[in-house]
C-alpha cells in the first residue's frame, strides 16, 4: 500500500473523467486519420511516422493515465497497474519500479546528460540526405526527390554531415557513414546526445511513453505534438519533394534555407527543453521516495 500513502493528491471523479475525455479527443485527431490510412493502404510519410517508427500502439496512446501519486476518486479496477484504495484507484508505483528500474535509471541519465549540454545548430538536417546518399535503395521510395541523385551527393560532399544521433546515423548509407564527423553508437548515446538535435527532441515522445503510466498522459501528448511538428520540418528539409502533400521544401542547400532550418531547430530546442525538464521532474518525484 506504499503507493497509496505516497499519493500527493486526490482527483475528484468529474475532474479526472473530464481530463480523460479531453485527452481522447486530442489524440484522436492524430489517431483516427492514421487508422483510416492504414486500413486503406495509403501511408503518409509525415503523419504516420510516429505510429510506425515508434513502438506505442494507438490504443495505448489514447488511454489516459493521471501519472504517479494521484488517486482517482470513485475509480475501481482502473487497470492492471493500479490498486484500489478506500479513496479510489492509484497507480502501483512500487510494482512498476520493481519491473522497470533499469529503464527508469537509464532514461533519467540520458535526459539529464542531454539537458546539461549546449545545443548545436549546424547539422541542417543532412542526416536525411545521408540516408539516400549514393544508393538506389531510397527509404521513402514512393516519394520523389527534389534533386537528382548526383546533386544530392554533391550537397552532402560539399556540406559534410554532423549527426550525433545514433538512431538517425544507423540509417545512413554505407558510403555516407565515413563522411559523418562522429560515429555514434548505442553505447555512446548518453555521451553524444545534444539538445539541438531534432531527433533527440522527437525522441522525448519515446521516453514519455516508455515511462507510461508514471507520466501523465497530457505530457505524453505534448511530446507527441512536438515530435509531429519536428517530423514535418525534418521531411521538408530532406531531399524528398513532398509538395504534392502540402509540404513546402526547406532548401537547406541554400543559405536562405539553412537559416530557416536553424530557426526552426532553435524553436524546437527551447520547447523540448521544457518537456525534458517535465519528464525529469516526474522521474525525480518517483525516485525520491
Amino acid at each position: 500500500m506504499a503507493s497509496y500513502h505516497d499519493a500527493v493528491r486526490i482527483l475528484a471523479e468529474p475532474e479526472w473523467r473530464a481530463r480523460a475525455q479531453a485527452h481522447a479527443r486530442r489524440v484522436g485527431a492524430w489517431i483516427e486519420p492514421h487508422l483510416s490510412r492504414r486500413q486503406d493502404g495509403h501511408p503518409h510519410p509525415v503523419e504516420d511516422f510516429l505510429f510506425t517508427y515508434y513502438n506505442f500502439r494507438p490504443a495505448r496512446l489514447r488511454r489516459w493515465h493521471p501519472g504517479a501519486g494521484v488517486v482517482l476518486a470513485g475509480a475501481r479496477e482502473f487497470g492492471p497497474e493500479y490498486v484500489d484504495t478506500p479513496d479510489g484507484a492509484v497507480l502501483d508505483v512500487a510494482t512498476w519500479r520493481a519491473r522497470r528500474e533499469a529503464t527508469l535509471g537509464w532514461t533519467a541519465a540520458l535526459l539529464r546528460a542531454t539537458a546539461s549540454r549546449a545545443p548545436h545548430f549546424g547539422c541542417f538536417g543532412l542526416h536525411e540526405w545521408a540516408m539516400v546518399y549514393r544508393t538506389e535503395e531510397v527509404r521513402h521510395a514512393a516519394q520523389p526527390l527534389r534533386l537528382a541523385p548526383d546533386e544530392v551527393a554533391a550537397v552532402v560532399e560539399a556540406r559534410g554531415v554532423r549527426c550525433s544521433h545514433f538512431d538517425a546515423f544507423r540509417f545512413f548509407t554505407e558510403p555516407a557513414r565515413p563522411l559523418n564527423v562522429l560515429q555514434p553508437s548505442r553505447e555512446r548515446q548518453t555521451e553524444l546526445e545534444q539538445p539541438g538535435c531534432l531527433h533527440a527532441n522527437m525522441d522525448l515522445y519515446k521516453w514519455a511513453y516508455k515511462l507510461t503510466p508514471l507520466v501523465p498522459s497530457e505530457l505524453v501528448a505534448d511530446c507527441f505534438a512536438l515530435a509531429r511538428e519536428i517530423r514535418a520540418v525534418d521531411m521538408r528539409a530532406s531531399p524528398y519533394d513532398l509538395r504534392h502533400l502540402g509540404y513546402e521544401p526547406i532548401e537547406i542547400e541554400t543559405v536562405a534555407g539553412r537559416a530557416v532550418y536553424a530557426s526552426a531547430q532553435r524553436d524546437f530546442a527551447e520547447r523540448a527543453a521544457d518537456l525534458r525538464l517535465r519528464l525529469l521532474g516526474v522521474i525525480d518525484a518517483v525516485t525520491a521516495g
